[in-house]
C-alpha cells in the first residue's frame, strides 16, 4: 500500500449547502487521504443561501499555522480555494512553506463565476491571487477567473476551443504553473481544457441542464485527490470532471432544490482506490 498522502487545505467551511471543505473533506477522504481543513471563514450555509452567518477566521489560521510550524508539521499537498480577505495569502503562502519538498501546491483562485465578480472579491484580493497563483503548481480557474488572471474584464471570455486553448497557454507561461481551465463548452457539452507545458487536452462531458454551487470545489478536491495518486494531469481532470458530471446527473435526477447543492455522498464510493492503484 502506498504511504497515505496529507492535504492541507485552506478554504471556507460553509455548514450547508456543500461547499468548501465539506466536499474537500468528502472527496479526499474517499480517495484514501488525510484531508487536513484550514478553514478561512465559517459560514452557516454558502453565500447563495439567504441570511447566511460567517465569522472570519485570519487571526486564528496565523495561530494554527504557527502552531503547524513549531510541531514541524510536513504536508504532501497544499489547496487554497475560497479566501475571505486579501490577508489570508499571506496565510496560503505561510502554509505553502509547510509543503513536503515533493509536494504540490494547488489554487483555486475563487473569484467569481459567469462573467461576474464574487461581491467580497475586492480589487486588493483580486491583486493578492494574482500574486498567489505565482506560487502555485496547479490553478484550476473558471472561465471568469482565467479571464482576470488575463488581464481581461470578468465578463470576457474565450471565442471556442482554439482560443480556450491559448488562454490555457498564456496562464501556464504567465504563472508558471499546469492550468486546468473549467467551464467551456456548449449547449450540449461541458469542456475542460487541461494544460502542461505546450501539451494542451481537452476532456468532455455532455452538459446537464442544472447549476448546483460548490461543483467547482468539488472539482478542485478530486483533481488534487488524483494528483497525489500520481496520476497524470488529463487523467486526474478526466476523473475530476466526470466524477462532478455524475454527482450532477444523480442529483437532477432527484430534483431537489439546487442551492443545496450536489448529492455527492451516494457518489463517493466512486473515488474508492481500485486494485491497481493499491499495487
Amino acid at each position: 500500500m502506498m504511504e497515505q498522502k496529507k492535504a492541507l487545505v485552506l478554504q471556507d467551511l460553509s455548514c450547508t449547502g456543500r461547499a468548501g471543505l465539506t466536499q474537500a473533506m468528502c472527496a479526499l477522504s474517499a480517495m484514501g487521504h488525510q484531508c487536513i481543513p484550514l478553514p478561512t471563514a465559517v459560514y452557516s450555509g454558502h453565500a447563495g443561501i439567504t441570511g447566511f452567518q460567517t465569522e472570519d477566521l485570519t487571526a486564528w489560521m496565523e495561530r494554527t499555522l504557527a502552531h503547524y510550524t513549531a510541531l514541524d508539521l510536513r504536508f504532501d499537498a497544499i489547496q487554497s480555494g475560497f479566501l475571505n480577505t486579501p490577508e489570508q495569502i499571506a496565510c496560503v503562502l505561510q502554509a505553502i512553506t509547510r509543503k513536503k519538498a515533493d509536494g504540490i501546491v494547488l489554487v483555486d483562485p475563487v473569484m467569481g463565476d459567469n462573467g461576474k465578480l464574487y461581491k467580497i472579491c475586492t480589487p486588493a484580493l483580486m491583486h493578492e491571487i494574482t500574486h498567489l497563483c505565482h506560487a502555485a503548481d496547479f490553478i484550476t480557474p473558471n472561465v471568469t477567473e482565467a479571464a482576470v488572471l488575463l488581464g481581461h474584464t470578468p465578463d470576457t471570455h474565450p471565442n471556442g476551443l482554439t482560443e480556450a486553448k491559448d488562454w490555457v497557454r498564456r496562464l501556464c507561461d504567465r504563472y508558471k504553473v499546469h492550468t486546468v481551465l473549467t467551464g467551456l463548452g456548449d449547449a450540449h457539452t461541458v469542456c475542460t481544457v487541461c494544460g502542461q507545458g505546450e501539451t494542451i487536452t481537452v476532456v468532455e462531458n455532455p452538459r446537464i441542464d442544472a447549476y448546483y454551487p460548490g461543483t467547482g470545489d468539488l472539482f478542485a478536491a478530486v483533481l488534487l485527490g488524483a494528483l497525489l495518486r500520481e496520476e497524470p494531469l488529463e487523467q486526474a481532470a478526466h476523473d475530476a470532471a466526470h466524477f462532478v458530471s455524475d454527482c450532477i446527473a444523480a442529483t437532477n435526477a432527484l430534483h431537489t432544490d439546487p442551492k443545496w447543492g450536489v448529492q455527492l455522498e451516494p457518489q463517493l464510493w466512486r473515488l474508492l482506490r481500485n486494485d491497481k492503484q493499491s499495487d
